[in-house]
């Protein structure tokens, strides 16, 4: 079967559903925003397919291969047992210390959970998606996709370019309700929803997953730096461990998010630099593109025919399960999201992770994969290169001292942006989901932040001992392909089925999640179970015990695991009572309108509202007695009535200078109006988070969305 043909066909409907919800809440229409909306969805999704049919049907030719000449010896094996000098180690020394400075600044004045783990829900739409891109090119992206772009070429950014097809179900369906509702955590959402039970078995494997992925990108830093240095990996997972996790475990999410800026910025322009110094040093970018041979321009290489790299494998279990699984259910995604100051800025950075910093970060993670490729096909480095070492050897030809430096340094920001997120996703469901609900019901703001730094160590001492289990797999891409196939999708399916089902009930949701789960593990240890669904995917060679049982099957095991979770699911749902519509209230793709009563917002992806007004200190502060511990602020009746606000309207009141993003800013409730038009009174606490040291003159500006 043809696979681009395939992919398109069962993405589009996926694509298609998330439209229909659209059109039906109003968000998607035929004249005014909505129909500004529509020409975003769709031209999201054309550009992909555009991008895509050109690399898989556009003729191209080819330069006739070159037979290696030498001159690559320097960077073939380890030279004093390291590669690169010292002035590389000392720029990626350097590079630590900065980002644990960046991180211990940003990360002052977190005296609260909402703080810890969500930052003040402050930060404007361009802060969240380089953070989200950051977290998403993983420590794992540059060697794992680095190898499969040495071996299959464009096609490794597959992973990368199909995240379209979960557009409009997050902008019209999750989004909504994640920022209505104010969830907290993702097990909390399924607590609400199904009750206690469900949320606790949601709590267990979702730490599961997180955990686990942890492990996998200390397993792939460990990798890295034995490669590089002659480490043990598990000395080095630990190392790189420790640094990774000490500014995480002071600052939450605010250190992570000003972090992560700084490490996106990092990781687009160093893999990108990777590209301009491969194409520099053959002569011309149309050299570079020329050398690369016709299969690795393709988007989609095979449809089943390899175990280790089949288009229908890798579809379902990243583009479907994984995927669904990171902007759906993935605790730091989650937090990120919840950091912005709005549902629009929310939407504004989904759409610009997936169109742009995705595509961008396709090509970054990829590129030394692929000039490692054409470097080969034209002569420069000879075929006894490795897919495993095909990037350092790449990247250590192109690059002078203190260049390799800046691509190791990549690395280091690669694993901590993907590392520091995954920590305080742990964190803040420990403290949440587990100590609060079931050990401290009445735990102090004091209690709880010692408890999600504590935590946070844990979480980093675990994912330390699960580097030797990662290390069974042949290599990185079969590692965290297996784990996620086995682990997402019966998440994945219970997830997608609560929010956008209303007829699917708390039976219903435990047949999916643990069932589905428990035939999963069952299929690793009778991986026969697969067969009938794996589309003629080889089951690959048998390994020995548990994790010789993950390895075949990989990929598909995530279809086989769609499939019976999305069954056992459905139809326990239909034969069990239906939940009550107050029960669903807020929490179920419709109902959105039942979560904005503690909001006084009107339905719809936010039309902001804003004016400027004179901050004035308060001596006597005074918070809700709410759980989102919102301060009570009083505006000028004239200021009031610009933004349309009352008393008991949530408001974002921000320094006038929009390049910093919100870090000087404050979510607040309006407690009462006061005669002064412009005035806005603020406690010590909003005062001193809005207003910059000398700029106590200066108007500042309030929004309502």
């Amino acid at each position: 079967m043809d696979p681009f043909v395939y992919v398109y066909t069962i993405g589009g409907i996926v694509f298609g559903v998330g439209l229909l919800y659209g059109f039906r809440m109003g968000w998607l229409g035929l004249s005014g925003p909505p129909l500004r909306n529509l020409f975003v969805c769709l031209g999201v999704a054309g550009f992909f397919a555009a991008l895509q049919g050109a690399q898989q049907y556009a003729p191209m030719s080819v330069l006739d291969p070159v037979a290696y000449q030498g001159g690559a010896e320097h960077v073939l094996t380890l030279a004093d047992g390291a590669r690169g000098t010292w002035l590389d180690y000392g720029i990626v020394v350097a590079y630590f210390l900065a980002i644990i400075g960046v991180g211990a600044w940003f990360g002052r004045k977190q005296t609260t959970t909402k703080d810890f783990f969500f930052g003040g829900s402050r930060f404007s739409w361009w802060l969240i998606a380089f953070s989200l891109i950051a977290t998403t090119v993983g420590s794992y992206s540059f060697v794992k996709y680095g190898s499969k772009g040495y071996e299959y070429g464009l096609s490794s950014s597959q992973s990368y370019l199909n995240d379209w097809i979960w557009l409009p179900l997050l902008l019209f369906g999750w989004l909504p309700i994640l920022y209505y509702s104010r969830i907290t955590s993702i097990p909390e959402y399924f607590g609400r929803r199904f009750g206690r039970g469900v949320r606790l078995a949601a709590t267990v494997c979702i730490l599961i997953y997180l955990i686990g992925y942890v492990g996998v990108n200390l397993y792939t830093m460990g990798k890295v730096v034995n490669a590089l240095l002659g480490v043990p990996i598990l000395l080095a997972a630990f190392i790189v461990a420790v640094v990774s996790s000490s500014y995480v475990t002071s600052g939450g999410q605010t250190a992570v998010i000003m972090t992560d800026l700084l490490q996106g910025v990092m990781l687009l322009g160093t893999g990108i630099l990777i590209l301009y110094l491969g194409a520099d040093y053959m002569g011309g970018a149309d050299q570079l593109w020329g050398h690369l041979d016709r299969g690795h321009r393709m988007a989609f290489p095979n449809f089943n025919e390899e175990s280790n790299f089949p288009t229908v494998g890798i579809f379902w279990q990243d583009a479907i399960a994984n995927s669904a699984m990171f902007y759906f259910l993935n605790q730091g995604i989650m937090m990120r999201f919840m950091a912005a100051r709005s549902l629009h800025e929310s939407s504004k950075a989904a759409v610009a992770t997936v169109l742009v910093l995705m595509t961008v970060g396709a090509a970054v993670v990829g590129g030394g994969g692929w000039a490692a490729a054409a470097l080969v096909h034209g002569g420069y480095l000879p075929e006894t290169v490795t897919p495993a070492e095909a990037f350092y050897v790449a990247t250590e030809l192109l690059s002078k001292p203190g260049v390799f430096g800046l691509v190791l340094a990549a690395l280091t920001a690669a694993l901590m942006s993907t590392v520091d997120t995954l920590i305080t996703a742990v964190a803040a469901i420990s403290v949440n989901d587990l100590y609060k609900p079931y050990v401290r019901p009445d735990a102090s703001e004091k209690e709880m932040l010692k408890v999600a730094r504590i935590s946070s160590v844990s979480v980093t001492v675990l994912g330390v001992a699960l580097v030797p289990v990662f290390m069974q797999f042949d290599s990185i891409y079969s590692a965290h392909g297996a784990f996620t196939a086995a682990v997402t999708p019966p998440l994945a399916v219970t997830f997608l089925l609560s929010v956008f089902w209303k007829r699917f009930t708390r039976p219903g949701a435990y047949a999916s999640l643990l069932g589905g789960l428990g035939l999963v593990v069952l299929s690793i240890f009778i991986p026969e179970m697969i067969t009938p669904v794996a589309h003629g995917v080889p089951m690959g060679e048998a390994g020995d015990g548990f994790v010789g049982g993950m390895q075949q099957y990989k990929y598909m095991r995530a279809f086989f695991g769609i499939l019976v979770s999305l069954g056992l699911g459905v139809v326990v749902a239909l034969f069990t009572k239906p939940e009550t519509a107050a029960a669903q209230k807020g929490l179920v793709w419709g109902t959105v309108e039942g979560a904005l009563a503690q909001f006084k917002e009107t339905v719809g992806l936010g039309k902001d509202r804003r004016g400027h007004g004179k901050p004035v200190l308060v001596e006597d502060e005074e918070y809700s007695d709410d759980a989102q511990a919102l301060p009570l602020i009083k505006v000028g009746r004239a200021l009031a009535a610009t933004i349309h606000a009352e008393p008991g309207d949530r408001v974002y009141v921000t320094d006038r200078r929009a390049w910093l993003g919100g870090l000087n800013a404050v979510q607040a409730k309006v407690h009462a109006l006061l005669d002064d038009d412009d005035r806005i009174e603020l406690g010590p606490i909003a005062y001193d988070s809005v207003v910059a040291k000398g700029r106590g003159d200066e108007l500042v500006v309030i929004h309502r969305s």
